[in-house]
């Protein structure tokens, strides 16, 4: 408690322009709710509560996007990491999120310079035969830089801006406190694990702000795609990388949203659709390790219709167990088996309390909506969002890792779509999931899962004994406890502490009138207006005493 109160403190003035924004985009109600105007009012920092009435005038979703902008990198972020919630938030919302991005001025080169010679012990003239000073992309996180090394390879480098790590470690302690409010507060919020989601942030931001985490996934997917000719991943310059820069190759060839000059200078719009979509796929259904965010922007034509891909900082991992999933998933869509997807949802909401009634009826109307359709004109990306949206109309809400897999296989069909108007991803998913079957009932996987099941069987039997033992022990011993989580047990134990400290104000309150009642009949003593001093100094201190548990009582139920 104490560690968390000298945060709040240290963050005072962000904490100031975060709910200023917030205010100011007509979010006063939620600074109210979280408490966030008491802490500062009583850090002596004025609110002021007006929302400007064109502000007021625009959608939510909309209002909310502009807020994130204004609040800076780590709330872009957070935006965009909702944006791939599609179990969670309409596709209004979605929308709204899908349109953050983080451009911003780049920081003056002259900035980077001391940075960047100091890691690679010599001047940046000599380390590149040239170095374009004027960054070409610049986000929140990092700025990119052209520049050729002595051999005429031409490169691209990047650098995290500075000063950034403290603002945005302050912005997600804040994030963490307001999250934990959130669940213990309001009930409803709690189905979209604010918490969780706070930490998901983290582990992106941790990811983006570490340049050679990039570097890594780009000497990863290269090598996995090495002997693939349609495919091209930027070559990782590992002598001039660290956590703050990486050096890579420049993709040289048609911007991905630049359809209309690939068209023109006789690209295979169709092929180019085909072949990443096929990368990808590989990537998910194959690899287990796939690339987050597959849009125009991170795609380049290269010439004879290679697909090149850059910009791995975000990427997803499927573990086994989800691919089985997913592919039984597909399967069960396929087949119009209800039970099936019911069973495949559950394991997705884990824990969460399932309505199954309810669940079933709407996959029954989720089923006979693509009753009439063949499977090749079936849409992944329509599907899935109707999926998510069966989730989110049941309150349940899917694992990190699947949400960024739909949102990767929802942008990848998007692409393809643009490329080529008859493009089916059914028709790109069917080899893959074909192999992934085969893969499945092969004997040896067959007998590879019988091992594993026998063994898992045989560890429960023989341990059995051993834990009926313990449980019996334990209960002989009166040791025998049962944990049970409730969330609203800290705040209960809060609230009781209140009420026995003003319990406590108002007994020594009652205790001094009455004392100081009897001491002033006694006429011997120091006197003060003809009145015995210690009697009017009793009476003055159960006065405050008692405005003290007035307000105290007042401000409870305000709260």
């Amino acid at each position: 408690m104490l560690r968390e109160t000298l945060s709040m403190v240290r963050d005072l003035p962000r904490l100031h322009e975060i709910t200023s924004v917030l205010i100011r985009y007509g979010w006063g109600d939620v600074v109210r709710l979280m408490g966030l105007a008491r802490v500062l009012e009583r850090a002596g920092r004025l609110l002021h509560w007006q929302t400007s009435s064109d502000i007021s005038r625009l959608d939510l979703p909309v209002r909310i996007r502009l807020a994130l902008t204004d609040l800076g990198p780590t709330f872009v972020k957070l935006g965009q990491v909702l944006a791939t919630r599609v179990d969670v938030f309409p596709p209004a919302w979605i929308e709204e999120f899908e349109r953050l991005h983080s451009h911003v001025p780049p920081v003056p080169f002259e900035e980077l310079r001391p940075r960047l010679e100091a890691r690679w012990g010599k001047p940046v003239e000599a380390v590149f035969a040239s170095f374009e000073t004027v960054a070409f992309a610049a986000a929140s996180i990092a700025q990119v830089h052209r520049a050729t090394l002595h051999d005429g390879t031409r490169v691209v480098v990047k650098v995290r801006r500075p000063n950034i790590e403290e603002k945005i470690e302050a912005d997600l302690r804040l994030l963490v406190h307001l999250a934990k409010l959130l669940e213990l507060e309001v009930q409803d919020s709690r189905r979209y694990h604010p918490v969780q989601i706070v930490g998901q942030l983290r582990r992106s931001l941790t990811r983006e702000q570490d340049l050679i985490m990039e570097a890594r996934n780009l000497d990863i997917f290269g090598k996995r795609f090495a002997d693939d000719p349609c495919v091209h991943i930027p070559k990782v310059y590992w002598v001039y990388c660290g956590d703050d820069v990486n050096v890579q190759e420049e993709l040289v060839g048609i911007d991905g949203n630049d359809f209309a000059r690939a068209r023109a200078e006789g690209y295979d719009l169709k092929l180019l659709a085909a072949r990443g979509a096929d990368a990808v796929l590989k990537m998910i259904l194959i690899d287990g390790y796939f690339h987050a965010d597959p849009h125009p922007g991170n795609v380049i034509y290269m010439p004879g219709n290679v697909v090149g891909i850059m910009d791995f900082g975000m990427v997803g991992r499927v573990t086994d167990v989800r691919r089985e999933q997913l592919i039984d998933f597909l399967q069960a869509v396929v087949s119009k088996d209800e039970m099936g997807m019911l069973n495949v949802l559950s394991n997705w909401a884990g824990d969460a309390e399932i309505d199954e009634s309810r669940l079933a009826y709407d996959l029954s109307e989720f089923v006979f909506s693509y009753d009439n359709l063949a499977l090749k004109d079936i849409r992944v990306g329509p599907l899935l969002a109707d999926v998510t949206a069966v989730m989110r109309e049941n309150n349940l809400a899917m694992p990190p890792d699947l949400t960024l897999l739909f949102k990767a296989l929802i942008t990848l069909e998007g692409l393809g779509y643009q490329l080529d108007p008859d493009f089916h991803m059914v028709d790109q998913l069917s080899p893959f999931v074909q192999r992934v079957l085969e893969a499945r009932y092969a004997p040896a996987a067959i007998g590879k899962r019988a091992r594993h099941g026998l063994k898992e069987l045989a560890d429960v039997l023989f341990g059995l004994p051993r834990d009926v033992a313990r449980l019996f022990r334990q209960a002989r011993r009166g040791r025998l406890r049962i944990d049970l989580d409730l969330k609203r047990l800290d705040h209960f134990g809060l609230q009781l502490n209140q009420a026995a400290n003003r319990l406590t104000m108002g007994v020594l309150t009652a205790s001094l009138v009455v004392g100081s009642s009897i001491i002033m009949t006694i006429n011997t003593g120091p006197m003060l207006f003809d009145l015995p001093l210690f009697g009017l100094i009793g009476f003055l201190v159960a006065f405050f005493n008692s405005v003290w548990i007035v307000l105290s009582i007042w401000r409870s139920g305000k709260d």
